[in-house]
């Protein structure tokens, strides 16, 4: 189970980071202060789940906290099929278990909802396994760099804030 003490864990960034270079093979950041900066600064979306049959989100920096309406006490905790809607599910469970096999996948885009209703897309999503020092899966994590919003379908730039 993934428990952080902060949304800035130490423990919990080296995870994301480590896993993030392990399966898609490119540093997700290399600076100083990571893990300030991924929560507050980031110009796209990082969000982390941990890995029960119904997972839980464990983890959402400021970015994705603003596109999906959620503060942090509200988003962890949060099952993380609620980010989409019920008929998006079977989309969104390809690609989990895509990325449980693979350990990563690229390029998604997918229909999300935030608190308001808002709905929005996701785009150019990786995703990817958070395996522990013991190699045992312990949740997911995605970075989308970007999003539009999906009101009547006419995708227009919006940012979230």
């Amino acid at each position: 189970m993934l428990d952080l003490a902060s949304p800035t864990d130490p423990g919990f960034v080296r995870l994301l980071l480590h896993s993030y270079e392990r399966f898609v093979g490119t540093p997700l950041v290399d600076r100083e202060n990571a893990a300030a900066w991924l929560y507050e600064d980031a110009p796209f979306g990082l969000l982390a789940h941990d890995a029960d049959p119904d997972p839980r989100f464990v983890y959402a920096n400021r970015t994705a906290q603003g596109c999906f309406e959620y503060g942090w006490t509200e988003f962890t905790g949060l099952r993380s099929r609620l980010s989409a809607e019920p008929d998006r599910q079977a989309d969104r469970n390809r690609l989990l278990a895509d990325v449980e096999s693979n350990g990563f996948s690229t390029g998604y885009r997918g229909l999300r909802i935030a608190k308001s209703r808002r709905r929005f897309w996701i785009e150019d999503v990786t995703m990817w396994n958070l395996v522990d020092d013991a190699g045992s899966r312990v949740g997911q994590a995605a970075v989308f760099p970007r999003w539009t919003d999906a009101a009547g379908w006419a995708e227009a730039e919006r940012t979230c804030s």
